[in-house]
Parts: structure tokens; sequence; C-alpha cells
């Protein structure tokens, strides 16, 4: 007997799971982060900080006033690069949680109890999408067994909600190279549902990104209006 398929809440509820999990790893990384960019800083300003002061003592009574022009440049070009490098390693550590959550979703694919109630949720809330008497889910190959296995249930399930019914053909034409999930396409081919987790996570880290560089950066400065 097929496992429950996930209703909506439930969906959303393992996709809030992973929001958790992702925040987690973002606050714990950013801790790391935080400590080791405030070392480099110290050291890269105390030596240049060194080598400009050595330049000032040098020339300060011949060049008193070009002398503290070129600390305020030094100290300018301290804080650009500085800000520039920090940005940098901003965004490699971003760059680093969503392959952590890429990670994840490759680990939910692998468990076949789990994989399959996903499937029977995002097909069923496809097939509610589209609301069409004949449809195409698209998969990866080696998902074809798994996925028609998953649509048989969710076409019951659909038949309960909706009243209706829907004919159903398998296309596994879909890369091996995404992480799971499946494609549905109208009849007419006018109407495309991409409810693959490659696309669920793009989803997710477009919603997240403002709220993940809050909490790992605090608020931007620069910035005067919030959404």
């Amino acid at each position: 007997m097929s496992a429950r398929a996930l209703n909506d809440d439930e969906v959303i509820s393992e996709m809030n799971k992973m929001v958790a999990f992702i925040k987690q790893e973002a606050l714990e990384k950013a801790r790391e982060l935080k400590v080791k960019a405030e070392e480099e800083f110290a050291i890269e300003k105390a030596k240049l900080v060194k080598q400009e002061q050595q330049a000032i003592d040098q020339q300060y009574e011949k060049k008193h006033k070009g002398a503290e022009t070129a600390q305020k440049i030094a100290q300018s070009t301290l804080t650009n690069k500085s800000r520039l490098k920090l940005l940098q390693q901003r965004e490699e550590h971003l760059q680093d949680l969503f392959s952590t959550a890429r990670e994840s979703i490759i680990k939910l694919a692998a468990d076949e109890g789990r994989y399959v109630q996903f499937l029977e949720g995002v097909i069923v809330q496809g097939l509610l999408q589209l609301l069409e008497p004949s449809a195409t889910v698209k998969s990866r190959e080696k998902d074809e067994a798994v996925v028609k296995r998953a649509t048989e249930n969710a076409v019951k399930q659909y038949n309960e909600i909706s009243g209706r019914e829907v004919n159903v053909s398998f296309e596994p034409s879909l890369s091996n190279e995404l992480a799971g999930g499946v494609v549905l396409i109208s009849g007419d081919s006018k109407i495309i549902v991409d409810n693959t987790l490659d696309e669920r996570l793009r989803l997710l880290e477009d919603r997240m990104l403002p709220e993940i560089r809050y909490d790992l950066f605090g608020a931007n400065p620069n910035r005067k209006f919030y959404n």
C-alpha cells in the first residue's frame, strides 16, 4: 500500500524544515565568518597602517600636508579593500549555504519513502493547477518507476478533490543532473508547472535571500527602504 501523499500544508512544512535547517547552518557559519573577517581586517589594517606610518615619518618634515593626504588615502584604500573582501566572502558564504541546501534535497530524493510522498503531493498540486483532462508528467529517467507509482495515488486524490478525471502520460526526459521532482504539462502544452526540486529550491533561495542576508550580516546601512 502506497504511503499517504503530503498535502499542501505538509509540503509547506517540509520546505519550512529545510528553511530552518538552512538558517541554522547560516547562523553557525556566520559566526565563523565574522571572527575570521575581523581577524583578517585587524591584521591587514595594522600592516598597512605601519607601512604608511613609516613613509609618513620619513617625509614628515618636507611634506607634512602631503603626508596627511597620503594617510587619508591609505585609510580610504584600506576601508574599500576590506569592504570588497568582506562582500566577496559574504557572497561565497551564501553560495556555500545554497550548496548545503542542494545536498539536503538530494538526500530527500534518495529516501524513497519520503520522495514518493513528496512526488504524490507535488503531482496533485500540479494537476489541480492544470485542471485539464489530460496531462504529461516529465521526470528523470531513473525516477520513471517511482513517479508512475506516485502518480497512481496522486490521480486518485485529484479525482477525490476535484471530481474530475485525468489521463496522465509519462515522459522520462528530464536530465538526471537534476535533483528530482517532476514537470507537469497540460494536454495542449500551453501550461507548464515546474515542480522539480531544483526549481523549488531556486524559488526558496529567491524568497529567503533578503532574510538570510539580514540574519547573517544585519541591516544594510545604505538601504533606506524595506518591503
